[in-house]
């Protein structure tokens, strides 16, 4: 099994080489670095970007330069990822596109954190607002989840009903909601993750839901898988379940579609 989804300090995680330890210890094949990344300009995302660190976009080269020397490091058998998950904004497209190429990562996560300048992951943000406007911000995360599909810019989309993790919000989505997202996603090179991140913590959400992981698969969506681990602590156990999960509910994990461009040969 592989884990295609965790930060280090070059984010909100936690030093790289326990990262990586960890995930050895773990018995991983694989494990995907894949810190936060904020390039927009516009206030609310800047400031998030200045406070919690997200500007892989400045340090990337020197988190590469460390990734590389781990990788031959004597004794060192997981395969390391170079990877990011980058804050979508279908405003912020062309900033992301320049950065991305540039960049030339392993392969790219995406993920919507934020509608209306209103992080989706504080319950502070909506607790005062009317049901009505509610369930408009819902209708925006999933029209920006689905145009980040259809961007063709990212490799995976992560959590993709991250709403779910605040109770202003949750069980607000409905099918309509999840069927754009897979009919998006089965017309895209972009797939889902099994995302981990609050499976095993107090309030035991798996992204997908189950109700959208049955639409997903109704339309033949493939999904990779990741923890979203943001300390070695949490690599284990979350792997543990991880493996449980996709037994039990007999899915295969592909790996993210950019691994295959970054594993064929070049001529000459």
């Amino acid at each position: 099994m592989k884990d295609f989804h965790t930060h280090t300090t070059y984010s909100d995680g936690g030093f790289l080489q326990g990262m990586v330890e960890a995930a050895e210890a773990a018995g991983l094949e694989g494990i995907g670095l894949t810190d936060h990344c904020t390039v927009s300009s516009r206030e609310k995302p800047a400031t998030t970007r200045t406070i919690y660190g997200f500007n892989l976009d400045v340090t990337y080269e020197r988190r590469r330069r460390a990734i590389e020397e781990l990788r031959g490091r004597e004794g060192v058998s997981i395969e390391i990822y170079d990877g990011v998950e980058m804050d979508y904004d279908p405003r912020d497209e062309t900033d992301i596109r320049d950065f991305l190429e540039v960049a030339d990562f392993d392969y790219t996560i995406g993920s919507v954190h934020a509608v209306d300048g209103l992080n989706v992951q504080v319950p502070s943000n909506f607790a005062e607002l009317t049901d009505a406007r509610r369930d408009e911000l819902v209708d925006g995360y999933f029209e920006n989840l689905v145009s980040l599909i259809e961007s063709e810019l990212f490799d995976v989309a992560a959590h993709v009903d991250l709403i779910e993790r605040t109770p202003p919000l949750r069980g607000r989505a409905t099918t309509d909601h999840y069927e754009s997202v897979a009919r998006a996603l089965a017309d895209s090179r972009t797939v889902p993750e099994i995302n981990a991140g609050r499976a095993i913590a107090d309030m035991a959400i798996v992204h997908p839901s189950e109700t959208f992981l049955d639409v997903l698969r109704e339309h033949d969506v493939a999904v990779t898988v990741g923890s979203d681990s943001h300390r070695p602590s949490e690599i284990g156990d979350r792997a543990a379940f991880l493996e449980e999960y996709f037994e039990r509910r007999d899915l295969e994990s592909v790996e993210p579609p950019g691994l295959d461009r970054q594993r064929v040969p070049t001529e000459g």
